[in-house]
């Protein structure tokens, strides 16, 4: 039987009164087996940094991902892919640094409506920037993960050409996260989700309302999150980590009480499909 932990994105606290190490403590008080980090490390001073691991192990919660988003991985400029790079590579740093497995790498759209540079030639821009990042990231031991965007200019909008670019960057560091309500945007099959069998190196977990891009508490859309997630589970997934990712609520001073209604409802389909892996125990 596959074994998930339930873990939470750090980007929650955006805009909240909560701060970084109260959140990090409420994380752990309210039950989660582990964290996510989404800050940008070329905004933050080492101390920072050594902190966020500091309190982390004080608090056994492990950190399992850093999320990277990277448009400028497909800029045509090569002075500013030069620095994307050099970002991706920063995040790869964050991630060893915390001890995480993997970085999500969230890597652009097209643009110009395809007239200037056409679709393939930005393509295989990322692939070949992908590439690059894919070398650092296996001195590093770290895993870049592709994130399913499911808007009309990504790159990387459903499950086939999600599996495509994981194939056409070609290197075992790189994989695929399935995004929950990603997969509900993107009118994605049940079936389909066997398409990333061997892929899938983390999960996204969250609700909307099947139109609109949301990042809400399991239970406030229309995402039928626990069929999506047996799915995800049938792909052969074991030892990982289901993140909460919810952003933009509505009543940013009432943030824990949202946080934990999610945990709840979050907690309870792992209990139902018999997959919760309790207190970070999954390695």
């Amino acid at each position: 039987m596959a074994k998930l932990e339930l873990g939470i994105i750090s980007g929650v606290w955006d805009g909240t009164p909560v701060g970084r190490e109260e959140g990090m403590r409420k994380v752990k008080e309210i039950g989660f087996d582990s964290y996510d980090i989404f800050e940008d490390p070329l905004d933050m001073t080492t101390e920072e940094q050594a902190r966020i691991k500091e309190l982390a192990d004080e608090l056994e919660l492990p950190i399992r991902s850093c999320v990277c988003v990277n448009f400028a991985l497909v800029d045509f400029n090569p002075s500013v892919q030069r620095f994307a790079l050099d970002r991706g590579r920063a995040y790869i740093e964050q991630a060893k640094l915390y001890g995480a497995r993997n970085v999500v790498l969230v890597i652009g759209e097209y643009y110009w409506d395809d007239e200037v540079i056409p679709k393939d030639g930005v393509w295989q821009i990322a692939v070949d920037n992908v590439k690059a990042l894919a070398q650092d990231a296996d001195a590093a031991g770290v895993d870049l993960v592709i994130e399913l965007e499911p808007f009309t200019q990504a790159l990387v909008k459903d499950v086939p050409e999600l599996v495509r670019f994981v194939k056409d960057v070609g290197h075992p560091r790189v994989k695929a996260n399935a995004d929950i309500s990603h997969l509900h945007l993107a009118k994605t099959e049940f079936s389909d989700v066997a398409l990333m069998t061997g892929m899938i190196g983390h999960v996204h977990l969250s609700d909307c309302d099947g139109e609109v891009h949301g990042d809400l508490p399991p239970g406030r859309g229309k995402t039928p999150i626990k069929e999506y997630l047996q799915a995800v589970i049938d792909t052969g997934l074991d030892d990982s980590t289901v993140a909460l990712e919810l952003e933009y609520s509505p009543d940013p001073a009432n943030i824990v009480a949202w946080v934990e209604e999610a945990y709840e409802s979050s907690a309870r389909i792992l209990d139902e499909l018999g997959v919760r892996s309790l207190s970070g125990s999954a390695a």
